[in-house]
């Protein structure tokens, strides 16, 4: 539930208050800074432009080899055949040969740390038994995880016409890593350096050795792509993501991201303007046990807003009238409209925090005449 209202936070409108501290302009095509916990934007540039993903890619690519360990359908210390196609891989590599056994944990790390193309093929063929049917997994999940403007054609991110998506979908991606495998981010996305077969390769994002509080994520790179980076850091409770896309170089996207974050950190906080079961509204039941029925969210209700803006959220409750019985825990009975300053931030929907059962026969027809008056 906490992850269905983070996503409808997610849906409205920032721009009202992105207006109120302008974002820094960043020397690249595209980005986007997301706020974790919430969902909500609070910067970008072109979010929704096309471009071509490089080894932003395997973000994917990891995603559903996490999703494989946890289904059990494979195992860490489980050896991996190496095929000729996997061995033959260009760009970026993990240098795994065909003869020389691999484990599956060995090649998450070559994924992740040494962004190895031929690491992810190996880990394709083994989930999906071939890299073909792989990238159907990767855009199967795309869908369900919101990705609309995303498709995939390899593990890796070699340049493909149909291999695409956006500053804003790898935002989603980014976040689906942390909220559904957190262990797997916190052990493997801040590592600096690894070594396998004698040869060690360091992490190419290099804010993980330029700030202490970013622990992930992953870097791109092709002539089409730019330089890419999405980082994500953690400032006491506080994570942000960053998604920069088409610097001119290493060093510029490192820059750019860290800008980017430190833009989100210093003017914006992440406060929880409702607790859980808290009643913001008690609202008229007809035909029920009970004449009321308490309004509110079932999760705690989390809002990005800019410093010192939480004193002056005005919000209005409207009820779904008329509510009559039966009505269920979480069933929607109302909307949530908040404003800051004049300017809406956003409607949500507020549900029942008790159940009403039905009223007896007498209870009933009361309640069904004085409803008819009511008409009149």
């Amino acid at each position: 539930m906490r992850f269905v209202i983070a996503l409808l936070i997610s849906l409205f409108s920032f721009t009202a208050l992105a207006q109120q501290v302008p974002p820094p302009a960043l020397a690249a095509r595209a980005w986007v800074l997301v706020d974790h916990a919430t969902g909500q934007v609070l910067a970008e540039k072109d979010p929704d432009a096309r471009i071509e993903p490089a080894s932003l890619t395997k973000l994917m690519t990891a995603y559903l080899t996490f999703a494989a360990l946890k289904a059990g359908t494979i195992t860490p210390d489980q050896t991996v055949p190496v095929s000729e196609k996997a061995w033959r891989m260009e760009g970026s590599r993990m240098f795994i040969e065909p003869l020389k056994p691999v484990t599956v944990q060995e090649l998450i790390r070559g994924v992740i740390v040494q962004s190895g193309n031929d690491a992810c093929v190996a880990l394709a063929e083994l989930i999906a038994g071939s890299e073909e049917a792989f990238a159907a997994l990767m855009n199967r999940e795309a869908q369900r995880l919101g990705m609309t403007n995303t498709h995939f054609t390899n593990s890796n991110g070699l340049p493909d016409p149909q291999l695409y998506t956006t500053a804003r979908d790898l935002g989603k991606l980014a976040s689906a890593i942390i909220r559904d495998f957190p262990q797997e981010y916190a052990s493997l996305y801040s590592m600096k350096a690894y070594t396998y077969n004698g040869i060690t390769q360091p992490n190419r994002n290099r804010l993980l050795y330029l700030d202490a509080t970013v622990d992930g994520m992953k870097t791109g790179h092709t002539a089409a792509a730019g330089y890419c980076l999405v980082s994500s850091a953690l400032r006491g409770p506080r994570r942000l993501i960053s998604v920069v896309l088409g610097a001119s170089s290493d060093t510029v996207r490192a820059q750019e991201s860290l800008k980017l974050l430190n833009f989100g950190f210093q003017f914006y906080d992440t406060v929880k303007l409702y607790s859980a079961d808290q009643a913001l509204s008690q609202f008229r039941v007809w035909k029920g046990k009970a004449n009321e029925v308490g309004a509110g969210f079932t999760s705690d209700l989390m809002l990005s807003l800019p410093k010192d803006g939480a004193a002056k959220v005005q919000s209005t409750v409207e009820s779904q009238q008329p509510l009559v019985a039966p009505l269920e825990r979480g069933q929607r009975i109302g909307t949530l409209k908040l404003s800051l300053d004049g300017k809406p931030l956003g409607e949500y929907p507020v549900v029942a925090l008790q159940d009403v059962p039905v009223a007896g026969f007498f209870g009933r027809l009361w309640d069904a005449i004085v409803m008819w008056f009511k008409s009149l």
